[in-house]
């Protein structure tokens, strides 16, 4: 028996928009969301990444947000949240649930979003993200569809599981201050426990 669409997903914050003609999941760092039913899948990213995988012919799509590669020493699976922030098992859980819900890998469609440079400093965190989701889904033998990643600008994607159409707006420089506070707050909040195929701009 199929798993219903939004099981294990009831942590997930839903709301409505007038705008769109599906309820709509907001994701944020470290979560992902997956669905069998028609949903539209919100993020907003600074550094951080998610990949958009759907099989089109199933009409099974999801979507993850994480903020770094893996941890280090490739240790780090702990609770479900701080596991999630990181892509190597962010990605392996989204294409996962995907095939628990009757997708085939074979008919996966990609779209990678995310990667902007929001920090100051020599380190570019979100090419290092960029470069590493490329490199996974390369060895995964799944190429992208579209591929938006990089800049200097935070993003907020829409991502309809159904048709795999996106909604892209990149943010103002300004703002770029309040995604990295939201971000860092985040990695410091996981420190302190014990343990159809096109993107609007708009």
């Amino acid at each position: 028996m199929l798993a219903t669409a939004h099981e294990g997903f009831s942590h997930i914050r839903r709301m409505r928009d007038p705008r769109f003609p599906h309820e709509i999941a907001v994701i944020m760092p470290g979560e992902y969301f997956v669905s069998r039913e028609p949903m539209v899948v919100y993020t907003v990213l600074g550094s951080c990444i998610s990949a958009c995988i759907r099989d089109p012919v199933a009409g099974i799509g999801g979507m993850n947000h994480f903020m770094l590669p893996a941890p280090k020493g490739g240790l780090g699976v702990d609770s479900w949240g701080e596991s999630a922030r990181y892509g190597s098992f962010a990605m392996e859980v989204l294409i996962n649930e995907l095939l628990k819900l009757g997708a085939l890998k074979s008919r996966f469609e990609v779209k990678v979003f995310g990667g902007g440079k929001i920090y100051e400093g020599s380190v570019d965190v979100g090419a290092n993200n960029a470069a590493w989701v490329m490199r996974f889904l390369q060895q995964e033998g799944l190429d992208p569809v579209k591929a938006d990643v990089g800049d200097l600008y935070p993003r907020k994607v829409y991502y309809f599981t159904e048709s795999g159409r996106v909604l892209l707006k990149k943010l103002e420089r300004v703002t770029n201050r309040t995604i990295a506070d939201r971000e860092q707050q985040y990695q410091e909040t996981l420190a302190t426990r014990k343990t159809e195929a096109d993107v609007t701009l708009f």
